[in-house]
């Protein structure tokens, strides 16, 4: 199977240290990763959980590891229902890739998803996040308002 991945960028116009506190302060995530709050120390090797608050009780819908922390520039972490079908082991959590660039006109978030072919129901989650090439773009067009204003 050849390398499926999802990667969407944008460029918003601020600095790498504002953008980057959008990506890992929980109070701004859940104001636009539907209602998620990113919670980690943000170590290496440290547990991502997003919480939120569903009919009166903390939900986690999402949960992961954080694999690399380069402040202001890289943030890698895995992910993974875990309310799924499939089995809570390494081949079946995803990567997301969180790179920041500054460019003329700001600085450049790329997210990029993959990990989907070692992963069960692989394809099925791959088309799920690339949603006709939608992907990460709804969530980034959100940041870029919201630092923006």
């Amino acid at each position: 199977m050849s390398k499926l991945e999802v990667i969407n960028s944008i460029v918003i116009n601020a600095n790498t240290a504002e953008v980057w506190d959008w990506l890992v302060n929980p109070e701004k995530t859940k104001q636009y990763m539907f209602g998620c709050e990113a919670v980690s120390d943000w170590k290496i090797g440290s547990s991502l959980e997003w919480k939120m608050i569903h009919e009166g009780a903390e939900l986690i819908p999402v949960k992961g590891f954080v694999k690399e922390f380069i402040l202001n520039s890289k943030l890698v972490y895995t992910v993974i229902d875990p309310f799924a079908k499939y089995a809570d082991i390494p081949e079946n959590y995803l990567n997301v890739i969180y790179t920041l660039n500054e460019t003329i006109e700001g600085v450049q978030l790329t997210v990029t998803q993959n990990g989907f072919e070692a992963a069960q129901d692989g394809i099925k989650r791959y088309q799920e996040v690339y949603n006709e090439g939608e992907g990460w773009n709804p969530v980034l067009l959100k940041i870029k308002e919201l630092i923006e204003g």
